[in-house]
C-alpha cells in the first residue's frame, strides 16, 4: 500500500517521521512533503489553509506516482490529511492519525498562542523548553538531567522551522468537524497518552467522531518518534497491512 505522511507544525519530515522512515519505506511506496517554512518548502506568503495544504499533498502524491493511498498525519498533520480525505475520497484509502486532533480547545488555543508569542518575541530558547515541557511525558522529561536537557535546547534552538508561526497559526485555526461524519474509511487514531500539548481526550473526541475509527493507545507524549518509535511504527505498519 503507497503511503503519504504529513508532519506536525514546527517540525519536519525528517524531524517527525525520520526515525521510522526505513521501516515504512521497506513495506511501502512513500510520499511526503514539508509544509510551508519546514525543510526544503519555501515559506507561506499568506496565511496557511487547510484546502491548500491538501491539495499540496495530493500533488506530492501526484508527483510520486501515487494512485490511491493511505495518509499518515501526525499532529497538525491529522486535519489536514483529514481535509485532503474529504476533498478527494477517491484518492484515500486509509487514515492514521497520531498525537492530532479535529479542532483545537480552549487549552490547545493558549499552548499554540504562547508558542507563537515565544517564537514572534525572539525567545526561542524559552521557547524549546516549553514546548519540551508539553511534549515529553514525564518519564521522559525526568530522565534528563539538567544539563542533558539545556544540551538538547541549544541543540534545538538553530533548527526551528521558518514556517513556524504560520503553522502554528494554522493549529489554532484548523477545524475539520464538519469532515468526519462522511469520511468512512478505515482510521486508526493513536492516541498518545501522556501528551502535555494535545490531550489525550481531545485525540479521543476526534476518533469517536469518525465512522470507521480504530483506537490505539500509545504511552508516550507528543513526540513518539522519540519515545516509542519502534511501537509507533509497529502500530502503523499492522494497520495498513
Amino acid at each position: 500500500m503507497s503511503l503519504l505522511l504529513i508532519h506536525g507544525a514546527g517540525g519536519s519530515i525528517e524531524d517527525n517521521y525520520g526515525p521510522i522512515m526505513e521501516g515504512l519505506t521497506a513495506r511501502h511506496a512513500v510520499a511526503a512533503l514539508d509544509l510551508p517554512g519546514s525543510g526544503t518548502t519555501p515559506a507561506a506568503s499568506a496565511p496557511l489553509t487547510l484546502d491548500d495544504l491538501a491539495d499540496r499533498y495530493l500533488a506530492a502524491a501526484d508527483a510520486r506516482g501515487l494512485g490511491t493511498f493511505a495518509v499518515s498525519g501526525y499532529s497538525l498533520g491529522g486535519p489536514i490529511a483529514i481535509r485532503l480525505a474529504a476533498r478527494h475520497p477517491e484518492r484515500v484509502t486509509r487514515l492514521v492519525l497520531t498525537a492530532t486532533f479535529s479542532h483545537a480547545d480552549t487549552r490547545t488555543d493558549l499552548a499554540a498562542s504562547i508558542w507563537h508569542r515565544l517564537y514572534a518575541t525572539g525567545q526561542h530558547d524559552l521557547l524549546v523548553q516549553y514546548l519540551n515541557l508539553l511534549a515529553l511525558s514525564e518519564p521522559a522529561l525526568n530522565s534528563l538531567t539538567p544539563a542533558q536537557l539545556q544540551a538538547a535546547v541549544t541543540q534545538a534552538v538553530p533548527s526551528i522551522p521558518a514556517g513556524t508561526p504560520d503553522q502554528v497559526d494554522l493549529v489554532r485555526r484548523a477545524d475539520v468537524r464538519a469532515d468526519l461524519a462522511a469520511i468512512t474509511i478505515p482510521a486508526l487514531v493513536i492516541v498518545t497518552t501522556e501528551d502535555g500539548l494535545i490531550s489525550p481526550a481531545l485525540q479521543r473526541d476526534l476518533a469517536a467522531a469518525l465512522p470507521q475509527a480504530e483506537v490505539a493507545d500509545l504511552a508516550t507524549g507528543h513526540l513518539p518518534f522519540a519515545e516509542r518509535p519502534e511501537e509507533w511504527l509497529k502500530l502503523i505498519t499492522d494497520f495498513l497491512a
